[in-house]
C-alpha cells in the first residue's frame, strides 16, 4: 500500500500472492492514478528487494519522485505502514479469514475506500477522516 503521510490516506494498493517488484509497481501506479503532481514527492519504504528493483526505481524516476529507504535492521522507519496493517487486522479482519484472493480484494476495497479513507477518525488529524482532512487543506489553499 501507498500512504500519504500528510493525510494518512491510503492512495494506492495492490493485492497479489507474491512479493515481486510488479506488486509494488502496481501499488505505485494505483497511487499515481489517484494523485496528480508527484514531482519532488518522497516515497519511503523498507529495504525490501522489490523496492530496490530497477522496475520500481524507474517508475519512481518517471513520476519525478525521490526514493527513501529505511536503514538496515530498523523497523521503526516504516511505522506508518505497520500501524495501518495493525489497524486492518484489528478493525477489519478480527481473527477472520478470506475465502479467496478475490474475497480479500473485495473486503480490502470496502475497508479502505468505504471506511478507512472516508470515515475513520485519526487522532493525528485532530479526529478527522483522511478525506475530510484533505478537503480542509484544499479549501485553505
Amino acid at each position: 500500500m501507498v500512504i500519504d503521510l500528510c493525510s494518512r490516506r491510503i492512495v494506492g494498493w495492490c493485492l497479489r500472492d507474491h512479493l515481486r517488484s510488479d506488486l509494488v509497481v502496481e501499488a505505485l501506479d494505483s497511487a499515481l492514478a489517484a494523485r496528480r503532481g508527484t514531482q519532488g514527492i518522497i516515497f519511503h519504504s523498507d529495504r525490501g528487494s522489490q523496492y530496490g528493483s530497477s522496475a520500481f526505481r524507474q517508475r519512481l524516476r518517471a513520476a519525478g519522485m525521490e526514493q527513501s529507504m529505511s536503514a538496515r535492521a530498523n523497523p521503526y522507519h516504516n511505522a506508518w505502514t505497520e500501524s495501518f496493517i495493525g489497524t486492518l487486522k484489528a478493525e477489519m479482519l478480527r481473527d477472520g479469514c478470506f475465502t479467496s484472493q478475490q474475497d480479500a480484494a473485495h473486503e480490502l476495497f470496502a475497508f479502505i475506500d468505504g471506511y478507512y479513507n472516508t470515515r475513520r477518525l485519526h487522532s493525528s488529524l485532530n479526529y478527522k477522516s483522511p478525506s475530510l482532512f484533505e478537503s480542509e487543506i484544499a479549501l485553505a489553499n
